[in-house]
């Protein structure tokens, strides 16, 4: 069995990362892990505290696929196990390397879902050393709102923040606060994300005829968050923003500037207007498989899920006419980092 370094200190939850931020003079090596099991990606950022944020010096990112087939089959694969596994052995040699002290390491939808969750986390214990924590809907749109918070507009009062995953689909209606954090007023968390509508509904998605059936049945399922909070009426206002962090938005922002390979800095807080991506989506609804596999924004990893992605932001976009979005390349790893490099939580839930 691989063990932990016996000098990482684990953070089970909020607020025990909470009270391991609170030690205000770090040294420049005090290193924070923060690792994002997803249904399709297995992340992991290591940064160490930097002023009022921190500096990332390592980062992992492996497509794993952890919830393919758990659509039909209501649980997780061996193989997909395996393949996960492999590459949380590889975060946790990172981590030992660079002399992580404290850590958090969560999963989300797949292991919220998959009636073999506990399972998987007993053996990947047994063969990692991690003791993963699975997390609330609630808790992962929190975080992610977290990290990408310093990218809200803190002239406008109300902002519509999404995190399309592989499993499900995040969305938070959240109000700023002058001089405070952002707190969030309603959540949703959609049993849809790239990986879970390519299953059920890829093969609508093969023209742009079923994409369009697919946008509008997403968007049914979103108005009565709608309703609830009375967004719209914020939104004709001028009152609200709206800020995306997925793979998917980041996808889109990339080949809105032409970029010959993705770039962090480049698409990391671009604005893109509603027109811009309903066309790019659109056009990558009518690729082939092939052609979306040679983009060199897109890739085989994402080449099925992008136009799941596309289905799901149209949507949005569809509910609330914002007019344009704010790309956020980071999210609940960064929200993770900021908690455990602070003394209190940056963000309060109503």
């Amino acid at each position: 069995m691989s063990a932990l370094p016996s000098n990482l200190t684990q953070a089970p939850g909020r607020s025990a990362a909470a009270r391991q931020g609170g030690r205000r003079g770090r040294a420049r090596n005090d290193l924070c892990a923060a690792l994002d099991l997803g249904t399709n990606n297995c992340r992991m950022l290591i940064a160490h505290p930097a002023g009022r944020g921190f500096r990332v010096v390592d980062a992992f990112s492996r497509a794993t696929r952890l919830g393919e087939g758990l659509s039909s089959s209501g649980v997780l694969s061996d193989a997909a196990m395996e393949r996960t596994i492999q590459a949380l052995s590889r975060c946790t040699e990172k981590m030992r390397r660079a002399g992580v002290s404290r850590m958090r390491a969560v999963a989300t939808e797949a292991c919220r879902r998959a009636a073999n969750g506990s399972e998987f986390l007993e053996r990947t214990a047994m063969a990692t050393g991690l003791d993963l924590e699975i997390i609330s809907p609630t808790e992962e749109a929190r975080l992610a709102l977290a990290g990408c918070a310093p990218l809200l507009d803190h002239r406008l009062p109300h902002a519509l923040v999404f995190d399309i995953g592989g499993g499900s689909t995040e969305l938070m209606w959240v109000r700023r606060n002058p001089g405070a954090p952002p707190s969030m007023t309603g959540v949703l968390s959609l049993p849809l994300g790239v990986v879970t509508l390519g299953e059920l509904f890829g093969h609508l998605l093969q023209d742009l005829d079923g994409y369009d059936e697919v946008v509008d049945r997403i968007a049914q399922a979103i108005q009565p968050f709608d309703r609830q909070y009375g967004i719209t009426a914020q939104v004709m206002r001028g009152k609200a923003q709206m800020l995306g962090t997925s793979g998917t938005v980041t996808t889109l922002g990339g080949i809105l500037l032409g970029l010959p390979r993705y770039e962090r800095r480049a698409v990391d807080g671009l604005f893109m207007n509603f027109d811009d991506v309903e066309q790019v989506s659109r056009a990558l609804a009518g690729m082939s498989h092939e052609d979306r596999v040679a983009h060199p924004c897109i890739g085989r990893d994402r080449a099925d899920l992008v136009v799941a992605g596309c289905a799901i932001l149209a949507a949005i976009c569809k509910v609330w006419p914002v007019g344009r979005l704010r790309v956020a390349d980071r999210g609940l790893r960064e929200g993770m980092l900021f908690e455990m490099m602070r003394a209190r939580p940056l963000l309060a839930a109503e």
